[in-house]
């Protein structure tokens, strides 16, 4: 199949072209035909298929196909979990829709001035992607109208779903109009998403596409036990001083931990930067466009601020903290090996994590190899492979090992202004927020 064959609008399909896409994912050429033809979709893809055109797409063939009311509001709402893939969303939007007129879209999300997105909101909208808390937050002061909204789309429903979004997203699905289009993304389509879609779609077509396990291929993943936090720093610097690692990223479990890394690794000569929730957007931006640039060449970050992050140079990732999750093990390493390049998974893991690496391990149904660095060997032994008591276990699937190089060149001096933003005083420690103390911004 080609994208020829799916009769796009001419201006939409000439913005394909131009982006160099040629034939469709799977997910695109079986998501994109039902979603033009008005089905509601729950679809189940992993992370870097093509979801975000899945329904980008369609929602402009649907624009661009059918004469806009009267009024003011968005006529597409495309709700995500973070501010960074808003953004990603947003860009879509913006490349797919160059070839055609007065396509006007907007973004509401936390860590922007309110003026800004509230006069956004008084004007006729063909496209607003948002955050659910902010959203809410313009919905409480009577400021959304959505009168004329024909589509909605959930994108990372299951990370809504972690994040505690589930009951605002339902709030702004019920304010919508009952007649709407509805299409849910998901890297799984059990539990609290099946249910979910029981609520808000209506005769929903399922569309489940690349099995768990053929993902990550060509990243190849490593598991290192330390015996402690100084042997744990000792390996983190090692393998960023490797001539051969162009840029990484490198997760921690809460935001003060990411501020108190980054600062560690500057002070140590490596050009490194913060992301986490805490961060403004402005903040945000400038650390992500340092990053794309190569200013930036490790980034620090939790696992929220780095949902969406697409570049291509990230060669290494590394987990200094394991997820809690099991789920956000694939995301993370899903960060590199971008494009069908090659890419390298480090994980470190204390002497007790053994129950957090077997889960892991059972969700991509692939065994983590262990290995050690010649003179930085683990002098503790490693215990019991069992959930401790009163930890909950990591439920999860996904991943695969492949092949791919390893290293980090001697990073330089940095420049000032690669100094994390906020330093250690940023942040109290906590984990990413959900919707009860966040309220998506």
């Amino acid at each position: 199949m080609t994208f020829a064959s799916l009769n796009l609008n001419p201006a939409i399909a000439q913005a394909v072209t131009v982006a160099g896409y040629t034939e469709p994912t799977a997910v695109q050429a079986q998501a994109i035909p039902e979603a033009i033809a008005g089905h509601d979709l729950m679809v189940s893809a992993p992370t870097g298929t093509g979801k975000t055109a899945a329904f980008v797409l369609p929602a402009l063939q649907r624009l661009l196909a059918n004469p806009a009311k009267n009024g003011r509001g968005p006529r597409v709402l495309v709700l995500t979990p973070t501010r960074e893939l808003a953004l990603q969303v947003t860009d879509a939007v913006f490349k797919y829709s160059k070839g055609t007129r007065h396509m006007r879209t907007g973004t509401v999300l936390g860590g922007m001035p309110y003026p800004k997105q509230r006069k956004l909101l008084d004007s006729p909208l063909d496209v607003l992607v948002a955050t659910p808390g902010r959203l809410i937050d313009f919905m409480e002061q009577g400021k959304v109208d959505f009168s004329r909204l024909e589509l909605l789309v959930l994108d990372e429903a299951d990370r809504m779903l972690d994040m505690g979004f589930i009951k605002p997203v339902e709030m702004i699905a019920a304010a919508t109009p009952p007649t709407r289009q509805t299409l849910l993304f998901s890297a799984t389509l059990d539990g609290g998403i099946a249910q979910l879609g029981k609520r808000l779609l209506r005769n929903p077509k399922l569309i489940e596409v690349a099995a768990q396990k053929a993902r990550h291929e060509n990243i190849e993943q490593r598991l290192h036990y330390v015996d402690d936090g100084s042997h744990k720093g000792r390996l983190l610097d090692h393998f960023l001083r490797d001539v051969e690692l162009d840029q990484a990223i490198v997760f921690t479990a809460t935001k003060r931990g990411a501020d108190r890394l980054a600062s560690k690794l500057y002070e140590d000569g490596h050009a490194a930067a913060a992301l986490h929730g805490d961060m403004n957007q402005s903040q945000r931006n400038r650390t992500l466009a340092k990053l794309r640039s190569g200013n930036v060449r490790v980034l620090v970050a939790t696992d929220v601020a780095a949902r969406g992050i697409d570049v291509k140079s990230i060669s290494h990732v590394i987990n200094y903290d394991l997820p809690k999750q099991a789920e956000d093990y694939v995301h993370r390493i899903g960060r590199t090996g971008r494009a069908g390049v090659n890419g390298i998974a480090i994980s470190f893991a204390a002497p007790d994590d053994g129950w957090q690496v077997r889960q892991i391990e059972r969700y991509t149904g692939h065994s983590i190899a262990p290995h050690v660095v010649a003179g930085m060997e683990p002098k503790v032994t490693q215990r019991s492979s069992h959930k401790p008591s009163g930890r909950p276990a990591n439920g999860g699937k996904n991943g695969k090992s492949g092949k791919g190089g390893f290293g980090g060149r001697p990073a330089g001096a940095a420049g000032r202004w690669n100094k994390p933003a906020g330093g250690p005083a940023a942040s109290r420690g906590k984990p990413e927020r959900s919707y009860s103390s966040f309220r998506g911004r």
